[in-house]
């Protein structure tokens, strides 16, 4: 098992701090193990079992639980002692109203209890949520694993082979302890329907499930590419199906907030603002797009973008996309006052692709660091823009 320690030395300062910690992330990304992993540390802390609550709402024994007073009555039968409780709420979304439990145990006990809770929808942070604890709490995004954790996971193989496996399988956790290509397409199969199931239909209550699915398809299949509304109008007008801009900006919304998809907004340079429309979307992980994407042979300058934006995430960036008058930069990253710019291509084959990938940051004047990223092993840097190979620099910690 890999300690997701870049996760918990942000949550630790918080471990007896009153208040609240929500951990949100797609659907097996690894949160319950990192609350497990979280309950450990306390343990070994001195902290008592019988101080420990943790309810997982995908188990069937909490079915009674269904509402934020059932939820409320159960917690108060465990809490018998005077003592301090930490309470661990795992995938807490399929309570109603859960905001309203939570909020009132944090208001009656203050100091005397430490909560934690996950979720997999973004919805989580948001309406009553955010009205009723506004200010006293904190949150944490969980991805999969990065291809560094990967590497932890299999010190022993060789990292190529790992790297060509982690772009066709992706990093959920849990695929790794698959062998077969078989077995990873059905555990991710199901893991696709589950968020499509109960992320997005249910939770958003769905009707024209064909036509999300057929958008879910589109975006799987095109990733990396800058979205354009009119070209999805035209694709299901070819398929002979008429739907709306609304109705496709709203399951764009929904597939966001379930954390399949990542939106990444368009950046103007020299007007230094965010630019209204044709954003990109990236795929949270890359083995859900497998699951309706057979070949990823033919977009393999895609998926390599794809990762490098993930990875961005992972590292506590925020990431946009470098609009120019004649051109655009694929990444402009930012963290606090750091900043960076990334080109990400497969292989600089020619003097044309180098011209290209080097000669974009022609009319950026600013003293920030900028990197090109290929697949390629000989060191192309010059101008004082530094190139790296993709692999090392996702293993550069």
């Amino acid at each position: 098992m890999i300690i997701r320690e870049e996760y918990l030395k942000k949550i630790r300062p918080f471990y007896n701090q009153d208040i609240i910690k929500v951990i949100t992330g797609i659907r097996r990304a690894g949160k319950s193990i990192l609350l497990q992993q979280i309950i450990n540390e306390l343990i070994s802390n001195n902290i008592k079992d019988e101080q420990i609550i943790y309810i997982n709402f995908e188990y069937d024994d909490y079915d009674f639980i269904t509402n934020n007073k059932e939820l409320t009555n159960y917690i108060k039968s465990l809490m018998t002692k005077n003592q301090k409780y930490y309470i661990f709420l795992d995938e807490i979304q399929s309570v109603t109203n859960w905001e309203k439990s939570v909020n009132s145990f944090k208001a009656k006990y203050n100091n005397d209890i430490s909560i934690f809770i996950t979720g997999s929808n973004g919805d989580l942070l948001s309406g009553e949520l955010s009205s009723l604890i506004s200010g006293r709490y904190v949150s944490f995004k969980v991805f999969p694993f990065s291809f560094l954790d990967v590497c932890k996971l299999n010190n022993d193989l060789n990292k190529e082979d790992l790297f060509k496996d982690y772009i066709l399988w992706g990093g959920l956790p849990q695929r790794f302890n698959f062998n077969s290509d078989s077995e990873k397409r059905v555990y991710l199969s199901d893991i696709y329907d589950s968020i499509v199931l109960k992320d997005i239909i249910k939770r958003y209550k769905i009707k024209d499930i064909d036509l999300l699915n057929r958008l879910v398809e589109y975006i799987m299949n095109t990733p990396s590419q800058i979205f354009s509304v009119e070209s999805v109008i035209g694709y299901f007008s070819g398929n002979n199906r008429e739907v709306s801009k609304e109705t496709i900006y709203n399951y764009l919304d929904y597939m966001c907030r379930a954390f399949l998809i990542n939106k990444a907004e368009r950046y103007d340079v020299r007007g230094k603002r965010i630019l209204i429309g044709k954003y990109k979307y990236y795929l949270t992980d890359l083995g859900l797009g497998r699951v309706k994407n057979i070949s990823k042979k033919e977009q393999i300058g895609a998926y390599l973008e794809n990762i490098v934006y993930n990875e961005l995430l992972v590292r506590g960036y925020d990431v946009n996309i470098g609009n120019l008058e004649q051109g655009e930069i694929d990444f402009i990253a930012t963290r606090y006052e750091e900043k960076i710019y990334i080109q990400v291509t497969y292989m600089l084959y020619d003097d044309s692709i180098i011209n290209r990938e080097f000669g974009a940051y022609d009319k950026i004047n600013d003293n920030y660091p900028k990197f090109v990223l290929s697949m390629d092993k000989f060191n192309f840097s010059q101008n004082g823009i530094i190139h790296k190979n993709v692999i090392e620099w996702l293993l550069d910690k």
